[in-house]
């Protein structure tokens, strides 16, 4: 036994006795601890998209679910959160501040915060580790020249990244676009250049799907818009525009490169509806390697029950909740895909 104020000797390098401390020869031995797994998403897209609204209903969501959730503000613009908030940047910068003492517009006030919390990653880190245990969902701000130009907000993902955090990218977009041949060709580059710049997971989604009948009567079928197929059909209406006539070339050359890329596609979202927020949850957490808990698989066949109208235990009906299960997860999706080859666009 070691009793106290006890120096041991240890051989140097070059083979010479020294001392060390007991405490220090003890941590020397002992392998360096990592972090553990932390998963999340990071939320994005245009202002206006529903980023807000999104991480309240995925936060309810979840907890209804049973996974331990927090909601990160990262837009130093955003006031009056609707959901509790465990870490908001208005506690380190705010936009207002920033436009008045430095004399800048929105979007340059914007980018400074940014570039100011990438500077201060250890303020970030301090209130990140009093939450080790839970879920992640970031609401980051909605400038698009932060996620396809600037490398701020890029950086702070990364390393995100090194403090074992696995993310998702949830791109999410307004569904009205579709509405628009012009401005949905418009989404697809931006969603593109997004994927290729944040270097995330990336999950996009199509946001108010309850609201998209008030744009008026799509030109396709929704598959249409979430397979992002042949765009040749978009073109041709964009060419019986006479505006958008002499930029049919250019149009042709962005669809191409969009389609020889064959990144982009889209999950329709109504964050109001059970069964369209765990079809976004189930190909998120795919993406980012999340597993459910029993916990929280008993859950979620509960509120699909409750979806269906049934009033009835799962576990009373073995064979029927096979059922279900195998027809919302598997024969709904296959059927869908499959549709989608047999119906052309009109």
């Amino acid at each position: 036994m070691v009793s106290d104020g006890y120096v041991p000797f240890v051989f140097s390098s070059d083979g010479n006795l020294t001392s060390q401390s007991f405490g220090e020869v003890i941590m020397a031995t002992q392998p360096s601890q990592t972090p553990s797994l932390r998963f999340g998403q990071v939320v994005i897209g245009p202002p206006g998209s529903g980023k807000t609204i999104y991480c309240r209903g995925m936060q309810e969501f979840l907890s209804h679910l049973g996974r331990k959730v927090v909601v990160v503000n990262m837009d130093p613009a955003n006031e009056g959160l609707p959901y509790p908030c465990a870490v908001d940047i208005s506690e380190l910068v705010t936009l207002d501040d920033v436009m008045e003492g430095l004399k800048l517009g929105p979007n340059g006030g914007l980018l400074y915060c940014m570039e100011y919390l990438e500077a201060n990653l250890d303020w970030l880190e301090t209130k990140l580790e009093e939450h080790s245990d839970c879920y992640f969902l970031f609401d980051c701000p909605g400038q698009v020249e932060l996620y396809t130009h600037q490398n701020s907000v890029k950086n702070i993902f990364a390393q995100l990244a090194k403090w074992n955090f696995r993310l998702t990218a949830v791109h999410l977009v307004d569904s009205h676009y579709c509405a628009d041949p012009a401005k949905f060709i418009s989404v697809l580059c931006t969603s593109l250049s997004t994927m290729l710049h944040v270097e995330l997971p990336h999950v996009n989604v199509l946001s108010k799907m309850d609201l998209i009948e008030q744009y008026g009567k799509l030109a396709f079928n929704l598959d249409f818009y979430t397979d992002v197929m042949d765009l040749t059909y978009l073109l041709d209406h964009l060419a019986a525009d006479p505006f958008f006539r002499k930029f049919l070339k250019l149009n042709e050359k962005l669809a191409g490169v969009i389609q020889d890329y064959g990144l982009v596609s889209f999950v329709p979202l109504n964050v109001q509806d059970r069964e369209s927020m765990t079809q976004v949850l189930r190909t998120v957490d795919k993406a980012n390697g999340y597993c459910f808990g029993n916990l929280e698989e008993r859950n979620l066949q509960a509120m699909m029950s409750a979806a269906v109208g049934a009033d009835f235990q799962f576990t009373a009906y073995p064979l029927l909740t096979a059922a279900i299960l195998i027809y919302v997860f598997v024969i709904k999706p296959v059927y869908s895909t499959c549709s989608t080859y047999e119906t052309k666009p009109f």
